[in-house]
């Protein structure tokens, strides 16, 4: 197998209004949807419509969602073979407001997917030992999170971990990362680091690389991404596109990342490829729905390039 993804599924539940309300204000919306996502699903339904080979482990509720879950995955062809379901706890819940530019702010309840624990992740101890490239995010228990990492660094596997939701991190975790992706929101909170430009992305992308990651790669929404490491620093351009909704861009990002670097691409090119899925994600309504196929994206980057020409 190539990637493994230990991951959340979510049901989003989406209501589009003119902006998010304030404290205590209530906004008249447009229209309401209901997608099936989640960080791990986004990610690794990334993988496998990029063409990729991809196993996801987690942790679903027995109720509808769940089964509704079970039906995706197995529909996306993704290994689910060690995917749990749990009749304890509901599937998890993302509550997502989009704004009328696409932006969102999502609320998720994580049910399940919190249920997932290291005792679970055990009995797959061999499945990540044999990855290429091991994909966390923080949507589940993090110390299951910290002994992945760990485990896989002891197999020589190559970790992404996509910081997201932010919060803060012990160093154990971060000197296990071979890729950290966090976003501006999400490096600013690991470092305190304000980030306003290319410069101050810098200085925070330096400071995890001091903290043990061996490559940081700051995204940064339509202005691209940028690579930090000991060996320098390289900004690589995004892709402008008209956005319609901003749910699993990153999830999308880092799905093509894991896809690019194993297919044998320099970081460089899988982050090019990477900001290509991301920016073809944002064009679309949906999780899952949003993200695009493997036949879509080279060609969505030649005519980027003869535009600029």
């Amino acid at each position: 197998m190539d990637i493994v993804v230990i991951g959340s599924f979510m049901m989003d539940l989406v209501v589009r209004a003119p902006r998010a309300p304030e404290n205590g204000e209530t906004v008249i919306g447009s229209q309401f949807s209901r997608f099936p996502g989640g960080k791990g699903a986004n990610q690794a339904v990334t993988v496998s419509r990029l063409g990729g080979k991809v196993t996801m482990l987690g942790k679903v509720g027995t109720d509808d969602f769940g089964k509704e879950a079970v039906a995706t995955l197995q529909r996306e062809e993704i290994n689910i073979d060690h995917l749990l379901l749990d009749e304890n706890h509901a599937t998890g819940v993302g509550s997502v407001t989009l704004d009328e530019n696409g932006d969102n702010r999502i609320v998720v309840v994580p049910g399940a997917n919190y249920a997932y624990s290291t005792n679970d992740l055990r009995t797959v101890k061999s499945i990540i030992a044999k990855a290429k490239v091991l994909i966390v995010q923080l949507e589940m228990d993090v110390t299951m999170i910290e002994d992945a990492l760990v485990w896989a660094a002891e197999h020589g596997v190559s970790t992404i971990l996509n910081p997201a939701p932010a919060r803060e991190l012990s160093d154990n975790i971060l000197e296990n990362v071979t890729f950290l992706t966090p976003n501006e929101t999400e490096a600013e909170l690991l470092t305190g680091v304000k980030i306003r430009c290319l410069e101050s992305a810098l200085i925070a992308g330096k400071m995890l690389v001091d903290r043990g990651i061996q490559h940081v790669i700051v995204t940064l929404a339509d202005k691209g991404a940028l690579i930090v490491n000991r060996q320098g620093f390289k900004s690589v351009p995004g892709f402008p596109v008209q956005p319609v909704d901003s749910v699993a861009a990153g999830d999308a990002f880092n799905g093509a990342l894991a896809t690019g670097l194993v297919r044998g691409k320099s970081l460089e090119e899988a982050v090019v490829y990477a900001n290509a899925v991301g920016a073809l994600t944002v064009t679309r309504e949906g999780a899952i729905p949003s993200i695009p196929y493997h036949q879509e994206v080279e060609p969505f980057i030649r005519g980027h390039k003869e535009a600029q020409i």
